[in-house]
């Protein structure tokens, strides 16, 4: 999957446990697991805006794309 989703640094980073996190994004831990692990096929901008204010960060922080061998 090209996009690669980085939530687990930035919770590291903070030192917040995912189910601080999913409590106070207001979804389930077990959402935050599936985008952790790059299973989630979309997220809700209001989702992901919900990310980015309880981190403090831009939503570049949390996803980053990255070509798969045959797009190069």
């Amino acid at each position: 999957m090209p996009i690669i989703v980085r939530i687990d640094v930035e919770l590291a980073r903070r030192k917040l446990s995912v189910g601080e996190f999913a409590e106070r994004v207001g979804i389930s831990p077990a959402n935050v697991a599936v985008l952790k692990n790059g299973r989630a096929k979309a997220v809700r901008f209001s989702t992901l805006e919900a990310m980015c204010e309880v981190l403090e960060c831009q939503p570049g922080d949390l996803l980053e794309w990255v070509p798969d061998a045959e797009d190069g």
